[in-house]
C-alpha cells in the first residue's frame, strides 16, 4: 500500500460526501453494485496483495478544474512525471493554454489535461491488444505496457492526447490516476501538488468546495460527446471573443453567441499562397502509406485475376499463360508479404505482432489484420495449386477444380472484407478529416484501379512480348480503372465541399491541403485527372499497336504517383481534436524546429530526435 506521510494536509485527501445516483449521461456512479463479484479484489499494486479501505472505491472518481485559479506553474506536471518517473519526451499531465486579446487587456486560459476516465473510452475499445481496463476500482482506465505493442491507435482516437506513445520503449503509457494513493484515500499527485487549487479529483457529480461550477467543456476542449469523459470545469471570468493557441495548429476559437461561455472551433486566419512542402509529407506513418496503397493493389489485382476469365477475359487464365499467372499470383504474394513485414516493422515492439488479434470484439485493427491475415493465406494456397496443380491431382478432376475455385471465391470475399475493415479504423471522431466516406471511396478506388493496373501492365508485357496484341485486354481493364479513379475523384469532391463547408480541424486540415500543400495538392488532381481521362479513353476507344502499351504504361505511371502523394497526404493533412499545447511543449512546430536546428539532441528539450 501507498504509505501516506506523516502530517499530510487534509486537502491531499478525497473528501467523503453525499454522491448523486448517476452522472449526467445517466450513467451510475456506482460502478459495480454491492455483492458484486467484483468487489472486494486486490489491484495488486506493485505486487502488494492488500485491499484499500477507501469507503468509496467502487464510485467513478474524475478531475476538476478551475481555469479561474489555474497559474500555470505546472506543479501539477511535475509531481506527476515525479511519481511516474518520466522521461523528459513524455508527460502524463501537460499544461497549455489559449490566449486572445491585446495588450494591455491580453488574456490567457490555462488548461491541464491529463487522461479524463471516461465513461466511453474509445482507447479501450480501439486498442487491438486489449491493454486497456476499466476497472471497478475508481472507473479508472488503466493501461499496461508490457501488453501494449506499440501500434498508437489509441492516440489516435483519444480526443484529449491522454495516451503517450514512447517511441524509445516502443509502447503507450498514459495517467493511472494514482489508484495506489486513492487507495488510502488521498487524492492523485497531480492534484495535491496544485498550488493554486486549480485542480482538484473527487466523486464525479460532485461539486468541491469553493466551486460553484461543472461544466462538461471549456474553450479548447473536444467536444465531450466522443467519450464522456470524467471531468469537470469551472471557467467564469469573461474571455476575448477570439482564443488563439500558441502552438502550430491551425485552428482557432470563437464565441458561440448562441450557448453563454460556448466557443466554436474555427480555422486559423493564415497565409493562403500555395507551397509543395515535399518534405513535410514525411510522418511517422511512411509504413502505412506503403502498406495500405500495396493491399489495396494486391486485392484489386486478385480480384482481376480471378474474375476477369469468368467475364469472358481467358488472357487471364491460367490455361492462356500456364507461367505468367502462377507467376503474377506468387509476386502479389510476395508484394503482400512486404507490406505485412512492413507494417509489422511499424510496430513499437514487433515482435509482439501476434497481439493484433487480441480485441477482435471491439478494434478496427485487430478485425484489419485478421481480415488480411485470412486473405493472404487464400491467396497462397491459390497461387500454390494454380503453379503446383499436381497438389491436388490425385482427387477427381472435379473436386480439384472446386476446391481451387471455392478457395478463390473465399479470397474474392476475403479481400474486399479486410479492406473494409482497414476503412473502419479511419472513421475517428477524433481526426474530422479521415472520418469521412471519402475514406472508403479511395481505398476501394485504389482497389479498382491500382489492381487491374498491375494485372494489365504485366500481362499486357508478356502478350506484347509473345506477339500478342494487348490493346483488346488492355481496353477491357481500363474501364474498372477508369471506375476507381472516378470513384476516388468524386469522393475527393465531396470531401471537399463537406469540410470545406464547415468549422474546425477537418476544414482547417482541407485550408492546410490548399495553402501548405497546395501545390502538391494540385499536381494530384492533375496526374489523377489526366490518368483517368487516359483510361476513360481507351475503354471508349481501344488503341492498337504498340501505342496500346505506351499509353498504358504512361497513364499507369501517372496514376502510382498520384496514388503516392494522395496517401502521403492523407497522413500528413490530418488535424486531431486535440488539447491546446505550449509555445514550447506539445507543440509539432517547436518539434520539427528542434530537430531541424539540433536542439532535440537536448533530453531537456523533450523533444526526441529521430521524428520518424
Amino acid at each position: 500500500m501507498f504509505q501516506i506521510r506523516t502530517e499530510e494536509r487534509d486537502y491531499a485527501f478525497v473528501p467523503v460526501v453525499e454522491t448523486p445516483p448517476t452522472n449526467r449521461y445517466g450513467k451510475p456512479i456506482e460502478t459495480v453494485a454491492q455483492g458484486h463479484e467484483l468487489r472486494g479484489k486486490s489491484l495488486n499494486i506493485n505486487g502488494d496483495a492488500g485491499i484499500g479501505d477507501n469507503p468509496n472505491r467502487y464510485k467513478q472518481h474524475g478531475f476538476y478544474f478551475n481555469a479561474d485559479n489555474c497559474i500555470s506553474c505546472h506543479a501539477c506536471e511535475s509531481a506527476c512525471s515525479e511519481k511516474n518517473d518520466l522521461p523528459p519526451h513524455l508527460a502524463f499531465r501537460s499544461v497549455g493554454y489559449l490566449e486572445g486579446g491585446a495588450y494591455p487587456a491580453y488574456q490567457r486560459l490555462n488548461i491541464s489535461m491529463a487522461c479524463n476516465h471516461c465513461d466511453n473510452p474509445v482507447c479501450l475499445k480501439g486498442c487491438p491488444t486489449r491493454a486497456y481496463t476499466k476497472f471497478a476500482e475508481y472507473g479508472a482506465v488503466l493501461q499496461d505496457p508490457n501488453i501494449c505493442f506499440g501500434c498508437g491507435y489509441c492516440t489516435w482516437v483519444c480526443p484529449y492526447n491522454a495516451p503517450q506513445l514512447d517511441p524509445v520503449e516502443g509502447q503507450v503509457q498514459k495517467c493511472n490516476m494514482c489508484v495506489d494513493r486513492l487507495e488510502v484515500g488521498l487524492k492523485p499527485a497531480c492534484a495535491a501538488a496544485c498550488l493554486a487549487g486549480a485542480l482538484d479529483f473527487g466523486i464525479i457529480e460532485t461539486t468541491p468546495e469553493n466551486r460553484h461550477q461543472t461544466q462538461t467543456s471549456i474553450p479548447g476542449f473536444p467536444t465531450p460527446d466522443i467519450t464522456h469523459p470524467n471531468i469537470r470545469f469551472q471557467q467564469t471570468r469573461s474571455l476575448p471573443r477570439e482564443l488563439t493557441r500558441p502552438d502550430t495548429m491551425p485552428v482557432r476559437y470563437e464565441r458561440d453567441e448562441q450557448g453563454p461561455g460556448a466557443y466554436k472551433t474555427k480555422v486559423r486566419k493564415s497565409d493562403r499562397s500555395k507551397h509543395w512542402s515535399f518534405g513535410q509529407l514525411r510522418t511517422r506513418e511512411d509504413p502505412l502509406v506503403i502498406f495500405t496503397l500495396i493491399s489495396q493493389a494486391v486485392v484489386g489485382a486478385f480480384l482481376t485475376l480471378f474474375l476477369g476469365p469468368r467475364l469472358g477475359y481467358a488472357e487471364l487464365s491460367t490455361q492462356a499463360h500456364p507461367l505468367l499467372i502462377p507467376t503474377l499470383l506468387f509476386l502479389l504474394l510476395g508484394a503482400q508479404t512486404f507490406a505485412l513485414v512492413l507494417s509489422t516493422m511499424h510496430l513499437g515492439k514487433p515482435h509482439r505482432f501476434y497481439r493484433a488479434f487480441n480485441n477482435l470484439r471491439y478494434s478496427p485493427v485487430s478485425r484489419e489484420v485478421a481480415g488480411i491475415a485470412v486473405f493472404y493465406n487464400l491467396l497462397g494456397a491459390y497461387a500454390l495449386i494454380a503453379a503446383l496443380p499436381e497438389l491436388v491431382s490425385w482427387l477427381p478432376t472435379a473436386l480439384a477444380q472446386g476446391i481451387h475455385a471455392g478457395i478463390g471465391w473465399l479470397a474474392v470475399v476475403a479481400g474486399p472484407t479486410a479492406l473494409y475493415f482497414m476503412y473502419r479504423i479511419y472513421r475517428i471522431p477524433a481526426r474530422p478529416f479521415w472520418n469521412h466516406w471519402q475514406t472508403l471511396s479511395a481505398f476501394f478506388g485504389n482497389m479498382l484501379a491500382l489492381g487491374p493496373m498491375l494485372v494489365g501492365t504485366v500481362v499486357g508485357i508478356g502478350a506484347w512480348a509473345a506477339g500478342i496484341d494487348p490493346a483488346p485486354l488492355l481496353s477491357g481493364l481500363a474501364v474498372p480503372i477508369a471506375a476507381g479513379l472516378a470513384l476516388e475523384a468524386l469522393g475527393l469532391y465531396a470531401q471537399a465541399r463537406d469540410l470545406g463547408s464547415e468549422q474546425g480541424e477537418g476544414a482547417a486540415s482541407m485550408v492546410e491541403q490548399g495553402t501548405r500543400f497546395g501545390k502538391t495538392y494540385q499536381l494530384r488532381n492533375v496526374l489523377l485527372g489526366l490518368g483517368l481521362a487516359a483510361f476513360a479513353a481507351f475503354a471508349a476507344s481501344q488503341p492498337g499497336g504498340d501505342a496500346a502499351l505506351v499509353v498504358w504504361l504512361v497513364a499507369s505511371l501517372l496514376i502510382t504517383v498520384a496514388a503516392l502523394i494522395g496517401r502521403a497526404l492523407f497522413y500528413a493533412l490530418v488535424i486531431p481534436t486535440t488539447m491546446p499545447g505550449a509555445f514550447f511543449w506539445k507543440n509539432q512546430g517547436f518539434q520539427e524546429h528542434a530537430r531541424h536546428t539540433g536542439l532535440s539532441d537536448m533530453p531537456q528539450t523533450g523533444v526526441i530526435a529521430d521524428g520518424h
